[in-house]
């Protein structure tokens, strides 16, 4: 039987995503909508599916659950997560500045920021710590830069995991770099239990850093959150860049801040509304 779902597009520096309040509109094949919805030529066009639904107080305010382009679910979205903080609020689903959010890598706490017109300025995401050692994400040796092998060309990168994986490759040639061709290989290498996500980065001063992503199950993005977290975290631990950095994407900027005695990764920027649309769903 066929329904009507209501959806939201939303995009936080280019990373775009569908966003449905699964609490009104329940969709039993997650996995293939994200695929079909996602098409860029036949259907809505998306970098994926965000489903967003109350959570149980006492663990969380709501909880969000995503699905890359290719129908895979991921762990942990950092621009879906500041996207989610402004939905809430401009939805009127909370009137709470600090949200708890919960995910498949922990709980997430997001805080609001407001204009004077009590609309959502930006919002700063709580990624928690990074991990170096999680071996069923990473079968390599925990270390500032591993070599790994991809069409002929060896690439020296540092894992580092935000709840989902990211495998960071500091650069010089930024703009002559076949993305498409060295992310596709090294996203499924051995290496990689679980497929990876891969940053090609190149320092443009120990404050700024321009990032070029690899997204697993989604292919090149505009931008991804996490992985704007562990490079700044991958810079960090290799001396390139300091505690506070901008990370320059395909689809602008978002600030990162590291604190190591404390542990916890910040992730902030601004996230806005594309349009909001129905389409059909289910089989006659």
């Amino acid at each position: 039987m066929k329904q009507t779902i209501h959806f939201t597009k939303m995009q936080g520096a280019g990373n775009d995503y569908i966003y449905v309040n699964a609490s009104q509109y329940p969709i039993a094949d997650l996995a293939g909508a994200a695929r079909a919805w996602s098409d860029r030529n036949k259907g809505i066009g998306s970098d994926g599916l965000v489903i967003i639904e109350k959570a149980d107080d006492a663990v969380a305010d709501f909880s969000m659950r995503i699905f890359n382009s290719d129908g895979s679910e991921a762990d942990m979205c950092g621009n879906a997560s500041r996207c989610i903080g402004k939905y809430i609020y401009e939805r009127r689903l909370s009137e709470k500045r600090c949200i708890r959010l919960q995910t498949r890598s922990g709980i997430k706490n997001l805080w609001i920021d407001v204009d004077d017109a009590d609309k959502v300025r930006e919002v700063t995401v709580d990624m928690l710590e990074p991990r170096f050692d999680c071996r069923e994400q990473f079968e390599g040796v925990p270390c500032k830069e591993n070599e790994i092998e991809a069409c002929g060309h060896k690439f020296k990168g540092t894992f580092v995991s935000m709840g989902n994986p990211h495998f960071v490759i500091f650069v010089t040639d930024m703009d002559t770099l076949d993305i498409c061709k060295y992310g596709s290989a090294l996203e499924s290498n051995p290496v990689f239990p679980r497929r990876c996500n891969i940053e090609f980065a190149q320092i443009v001063s120990p404050e700024c850093i321009r990032v070029r992503v690899w997204e697993r199950g989604s292919g090149i993005t505009k931008a991804c959150g996490s992985g704007a977290c562990a490079t700044a975290v991958a810079a960090g631990i290799t001396s390139r860049a300091g505690r506070e950095v901008t990370i320059s994407m395909d689809g602008g900027d978002l600030n990162v801040s590291w604190n190591p005695p404390a542990g916890h990764v910040y992730l902030s920027g601004p996230a806005e509304f594309v349009f909001d649309g129905e389409i059909e769903y289910g089989s006659c």
